[in-house]
Order: C-alpha cells, then sequence, then structure tokens
C-alpha cells in the first residue's frame, strides 16, 4: 500500500447535488494521458495516446474515438454466444459517434499525427448512464497531456420530466418517459453539439435546454482546468510541424482561381455538372508545370483550390444570397413522392427532394420479430427500429462493402428517434423501417424521415402525426462579421460550411435534432434563427408530403399480417398454453396464426398475428373459451348442457357452466324446467353464491309483470274519473 502512486483528483458538484470526481495518476500511467471519471457507482476510464509524428502523406488528422461497455462492471456476463465482449453494439457506437463530433474539431486545424481514445464503462450501477460522462472523460484524458487540443469541452444528458430540466440521469428515470431527451457538447464559451428526441417541443424549449447544459458543462470544464494545472506534463504543449506551405504557390492559385470559381458557383448546376467544372479549372492550372514540377507541387496546389473553392462559394453567398444550385438562402429543393411504389411491401415510400432520394419500406411483425437489446444498461425488446443503408452508387462512386458503417448507423438512429414518438404505444405490431438511400446530396436522413412518415401511414400503422425533416445550414464570414443561415443545405454546402443541423417535427412542435457546428462561438441569436428558419422549412415539406398521402390507411395491406392483442388472468396462462405446449401448437395449426403470451404482473398478454382475420377470430374464441371470465352483469347465450328438476346447467363457454335456478327462469312460478339438452338460452351473470358458483337468471331480461291491486286499493278518485 505504501507504494501507491498520489492520485490528483477534482470534485464537480452539479446541479441536482451529485458529485463527478476526475482522477488522473493512478491507471494506465504508460498513455499520454489517462483519467477516471466517477459518479456514484458508474466509472469510466478513458486514455489518449497521440503520435509524435504524422505519416507521411497525411493530410488531416487521424482520429480514433473508442467506446466500449464491460458487463463485468454491472455483474453480468454477456449473453452471446461466446460469452465474452465482441463488436461494438449499436450504442457503443453511437456513443463513439457523440464524443468524436465534439473532440474532432477541437484540434487545430494543421495537426495530422494520430490519435487513439479509448474509454471503457468499468462500473455501473444504474445511477448515471455511462454514456453522459464519456465525453468528459475524453476530453479530461487530452487536457492532462502535452497533446495540442482547444479544449476542454464536455457533455451532458438534459431531460425534462414534468416541466423540470435535470442531467444525467438514471436509465430508469428517463425510461420512465420524458419531453425531452438530448446530449448537449460544448467548450466554455461555444455549443458544439446536439442530438435528441423530443415530445413535439417548442423552439424555445429547446433553446432553454441548450443553455441549462452548458452552465453544466462549465462547471465540468472549470474542474478540468483545476486538474490539468497540477499535472506538470500538461503545462507545456508539445511542438509540431505537420504541413509546409508554398506563400507564392497559394497567391499564384488564389489569383488564378477565385473568380473563375466564383463565376461557378454562381451558375446554377447538378452536382457531378458542378463537380466537373471545379476540377477543370484545377486541370488548366496544372498544365503549366512540368512533371518534376508537378511532383513537387501538385498535392499542395489542390489544398489551395479546395480553400479558394470554399471561400468562393461562401462569399457568394453570403453577398449575393445566391446557392450553388441557384436557390436563395430559405428555398428548398423540388420534391416529389410516392407510395405503395413496392407491391409486395407492408408498405412503401419514394421520397425525392432534389438530387436526395430514400425508398423505404416498413415490414409488420410479431413479439417475436422485437430487435433484443442486450446491453450493460439495459435488456428490453425493441419494438419499432430503423435501419438505414448508404450504398455507394448513391453518390456515383464505386468503393468496396465493408459492412455497416457508423454513419449509417448514426443516421438510422436518429430518423428512428424522429418517427417513434409518433408510434402510438397501443400500436399492436413490431415495426421495422429500412431506408435504402438511392440518391444523395444532402441530408438523406432528413429524406429518411419523411420516406419513414409516408411508408408507415400507407402500410396502415396508425401514427399520431406525420413528422418531416429538414438540414440546416450556416455560413459566417469572421472579417466581416456576416453571416446567414441556410434551409436545405447541398452536400457541398455541408463540407463547405459551418454547421451541420438536422430538425424532425410535426405541425406541432419538434421530435428529433442533430447538430454539428464547425465554428467556435456560435451565439443563441444563430441557434434561435436556425430553429425558427427550419419550422418553416419542414412545415413545407411536410405540406408537399401531405399531397401524396394526407392520413395512415385505415388498415394494413391485404397480405400483410393482422395482429390482435388481448388480456387474460395470469392463472389461465398455462391452461391456454397446454401442457408441454400442445394446446397453443395446435390452436396456431389449426388457425393459421401465430400466438405469443407475455406474463406481466397478474395480467397475461396475448398476440395474435395472422394473414387472415376470420381465422384470428377463431383463435380469440378458442382462448376466450380456455380463460373465459364472466362479467358481473353482462349477457351472455349459453347451451343447456344438463337438466334437474330445480333448473338447467347452462355452458356459457367451454368448460364453464352455471347453474339456472328454476325460480330465475321465469317471474311465474315454473312446476318444471322448460328446457332440454342443447336448447340456447339467453342468461344474465349475476354473481357468485357462498360456494363461489355462478348464478345466472333469465327473468331479468324479461318485462316484470304489474302487480294485481288489493280490493280497495288503487281506485280512482272521483276528481280523477272526472
Amino acid at each position: 500500500m505504501s507504494n501507491k502512486p498520489q492520485a490528483i483528483r477534482e470534485t464537480i458538484v452539479m446541479n441536482d447535488g451529485k458529485e463527478i470526481t476526475i482522477e488522473t495518476g493512478l491507471l494506465a500511467k504508460q498513455a499520454d494521458g489517462s483519467v477516471v471519471v466517477k459518479c456514484g457507482g458508474t466509472m469510466l476510464l478513458a486514455t489518449v495516446v497521440a503520435a509524435k509524428e504524422a505519416n507521411p502523406g497525411v493530410d488531416f488528422l487521424p482520429l480514433t474515438v473508442d467506446y466500449r461497455e464491460k458487463f463485468a462492471g454491472a455483474g453480468r456476463i454477456p449473453g452471446n454466444f461466446f460469452r465474452r465482449e465482441t463488436k461494438p453494439s449499436d450504442e457503443e457506437v453511437l456513443t463513439m459517434r457523440l464524443v468524436d463530433r465534439v473532440m474532432r474539431p477541437l484540434f487545430p486545424d494543421d495537426f495530422h499525427a494520430e490519435v487513439q481514445v479509448m474509454i471503457s464503462e468499468i462500473s455501473y450501477d444504474g445511477g448515471v448512464m455511462p454514456d453522459s460522462l464519456a465525453g468528459l472523460a475524453a476530453s479530461a484524458a487530452v487536457a492532462v497531456t502535452d497533446i495540442p487540443f482547444n479544449g476542454p469541452f464536455s457533455e451532458v444528458r438534459v431531460i425534462k420530466k414534468d416541466g423540470v430540466l435535470s442531467v444525467n440521469p438514471s436509465w430508469e428515470t428517463l425510461n420512465s418517459g420524458v419531453e425531452l431527451d438530448i446530449m448537449v457538447g460544448a467548450t466554455k464559451d461555444s455549443i458544439v453539439m446536439v442530438e435528441g428526441e423530443m415530445d413535439e417541443v417548442t423552439e424555445r424549449e429547446m433553446i432553454e435546454a441548450i443553455q441549462f447544459a452548458h452552465e453544466e458543462i462549465r462547471k465540468q470544464i472549470e474542474a478540468q482546468e483545476r486538474l490539468a494545472s497540477k499535472v506538470e506534463k500538461a503545462a507545456v504543449k508539445r511542438t509540431y510541424c505537420h504541413e509546409t506551405h508554398d506563400e507564392d504557390l497559394k497567391k499564384e492559385v488564389w489569383d488564378y482561381a477565385f473568380q473563375k470559381y466564383y463565376d461557378i458557383a454562381k451558375t446554377p448546376s447538378a452536382k457531378h455538372e458542378r463537380s466537373e467544372a471545379f476540377d477543370a479549372v484545377v486541370a488548366e492550372f496544372l498544365t503549366r508545370y512540368t512533371e518534376e514540377e508537378l511532383a513537387e507541387k501538385e498535392a499542395l496546389a489542390k489544398v489551395y483550390f479546395h480553400e479558394v473553392q470554399k471561400e468562393a462559394v461562401r462569399q457568394l453567398i453570403l453577398n449575393e444570397n445566391i446557392r450553388l444550385d441557384g436557390r436563395n438562402n430559405t428555398q428548398i429543393r423540388p420534391i416529389w413522392c410516392e407510395v405503395d411504389y413496392l407491391p409486395a411491401a407492408h408498405g412503401s415510400a419514394v421520397f425525392t427532394r432534389g438530387e436526395t432520394q430514400s425508398l423505404t419500406t416498413v415490414t409488420l411483425g410479431s413479439l417475436m420479430d422485437a430487435n433484443r437489446i442486450d446491453s450493460v444498461i439495459s435488456q428490453h425488446d425493441e419494438r419499432f427500429f430503423l435501419h438505414y443503408n448508404f450504398p455507394p452508387f448513391s453518390t456515383g462512386e464505386a468503393r468496396p462493402l465493408r459492412g455497416t458503417s457508423r454513419r449509417e448507423i448514426g443516421h438510422g438512429n436518429l430518423a428512428q428517434r424522429a418517427l417513434k414518438v409518433m408510434i402510438p404505444q397501443e400500436n399492436p405490431y413490431t415495426i421495422r423501417v429500412v431506408s435504402d438511400i438511392l440518391e444523395s446530396n444532402g441530408s438523406s436522413s432528413m429524406a429518411t424521415v419523411c420516406a419513414g412518415t409516408l411508408a408507415l401511414m400507407d402500410a396502415g400503422v396508425q401514427m399520431r402525426k406525420p413528422v418531416s425533416g429538414i438540414a440546416m445550414g450556416l455560413i459566417t464570414d469572421k472579417a466581416s462579421g456576416k453571416w446567414t443561415v441556410l434551409s436545405d443545405i447541398l452536400g457541398d454546402e455541408d463540407h463547405l460550411g459551418d454547421m451541420d443541423f438536422k430538425v424532425t417535427g410535426t405541425d406541432k412542435g419538434i421530435t428529433a435534432c442533430q447538430m454539428d457546428i464547425k465554428i467556435q462561438g456560435l451565439s443563441m441569436d444563430i441557434l434561435e434563427k436556425a430553429l425558427m428558419q427550419a419550422k418553416e422549412g419542414r412545415l413545407h415539406i411536410l405540406g408537399e408530403m401531405l399531397k401524396t398521402l394526407d392520413k395512415p390507411n385505415a388498415d394494413v395491406k391485404p397480405h400483410a399480417p393482422k395482429m390482435v392483442m388481448m388480456e387474460i388472468p395470469k392463472e389461465f396462462i398455462g391452461a391456454v398454453i397446454g401442457p408441454q405446449g400442445k394446446i397453443i401448437q395446435q390452436m396456431q395449426k389449426d388457425t393459421d396464426t401465430v400466438i405469443t403470451i407475455e406474463e406481466k404482473g397478474e395480467i397475461g398478454y396475448i398476440e395474435i398475428s395472422g394473414r387472415d382475420r376470420d381465422k384470428i377470430n377463431q383463435a380469440i374464441t378458442k382462448i376466450n373459451e380456455i380463460a373465459f371470465v364472466p362479467v358481473l352483469g353482462e349477457v351472455y347465450k349459453g347451451k343447456v348442457v344438463k337438466v334437474m328438476d330445480f333448473g338447467a346447467f347452462i355452458e356459457l363457454s367451454k368448460g364453464t357452466d352455471g347453474l339456472l335456478h328454476i325460480s330465475e327462469i321465469d317471474w311465474k312460478r315454473l312446476d318444471k324446467v322448460p328446457y332440454s339438452e342443447g336448447d340456447i338460452v339467453e342468461v344474465k351473470f349475476m354473481g357468485y353464491d357462498n360456494r363461489k358458483k355462478m348464478r345466472l337468471s333469465r327473468k331479468v331480461l324479461l318485462p316484470k309483470p304489474e302487480r294485481k291491486a288489493k280490493e280497495g286499493e288503487g281506485r280512482p278518485s272521483p276528481e280523477q274519473e272526472n
């Protein structure tokens, strides 16, 4: 114990009184930087290593952010076949992306050394979601190193529950139903990233939540600064030289290309036509050099041409309000839609906006088709999920297919969050939505949201409201102070601009958003302008969609499965299933249905799916016969199964009969039961007697005879006779 090094530690007290500690100096000391972040019993270990030099020919930042959950930290063994952590889950990939998108733009533009950030959840007690701490851990790991970095930053999760904002909730709180759930990443002065889902919140509520998050983030950044000030290594950042420049060549390129690029950008054109025109400028310029000079100058010249192109496009937009395809800053590209495009799918739609196109399908399934989530945090069935595919031909490229990319997982998750809040809780189906992007030039994830809405309505899913989405951009100029927000951005405007802000919603409010900022110092004025302009744009897009299909189809397609949910008392579950499942298996065979039963508390929830409603009704009848529970006061048609001197036994359901006493058959006195076995009799269920036997009555359904008046009783008065 005496050899244990002294840890360096800082504490953060959050708005709700929770404490977060950041500690360095104990674990993983051979990494350039390592920290342990702890909140309650949840702990993350984050490490960072940066190469001393950039690899030859690399002119970008090779940053890798990796996040992994350790099942042992929650006292669980992985549920997969191998019983060990394997490839990252979608949830882990999404956490990697959340950290990467904030961290990447904070490294210096000319820093090209390979950087690897690894974050591990090493303990989880359920008190706080570990992904809420991942950004803080990654930033703190870099803060205690000599790696050049324009941070620190941090991330917090903000929720709104019952009108109250709070940060970094537990899974239980988050899963109990909230109005807003967003992750916000920021530096001390600037919002860098926002992503999350909401239940039709207003733009003002969004801004309030982001501001609330920023106050908490500032506390976490100040703690990182205090921690770094205690680490000697972090006092002086390493020197590096990863770029060499030729100022004469740079001036030559700018003088040659700026006006040419400006003129090309000012002439409306399609994506590939415009790209060819830009490339022709570079090719023409390079003809002035010999092969030996090209070997020396070509790579650097192309870097300068990209800078010129970027500035020409930006100045055109700022000065003349003209965009690459001829639109002004608020215009939306032409839209066309079609539903029921694929006759064999349960629901389908094509949504095309400009040069971006999604073909989306909906498949309806049963509880057995649910997506099983098995993570450290939760084990549950996902009944609504969306998959997004981005093939290379959608951008006119030929490249290898190497499985689902992080980008595809991220875009699919955003579209899923946008739509799922509009799926009613009483929906009986497992729903899989698949978006195949057939063309892409800006915001294919938002095309997925629009196509997804139309496909769901085409499939007969009774959505609460239709949802549309739009991607907003931003162009700023530090020198002049000018800025402008762009609606429905192109791919080039995303690449050359300062912001990519995707917003989805109904006609009432926002359902999801994703914002990435590439500049420092985004003001709340710009954010508010972007949100309000996004509202106008998405309402326009929604109006165009509703011209194709304005409400969900009344029923599912004839070839789609039909689904019915029913409930039975828990004690009947075994009887419905039967010994070794024989009864339910035979029932499924006889009715050509799929029947699943899930026990929750004292109720058995039964899902019956099939293609023929008549056969589904047969299955319902069979289950009701097994699990029949008469309702007090209800009227039933039953069959006489036994006649006795004192009454008749009436079968209300298979295996369930009750006594209709002779005194309950008619209002008049009977000497004999007037029924034979097999007769159908309508009776009312009157409850149970002291021996828990059913009491039935027929006479209460008959008109009650008037009571005869006694002599001298009820005679009219003289006045009445007159």
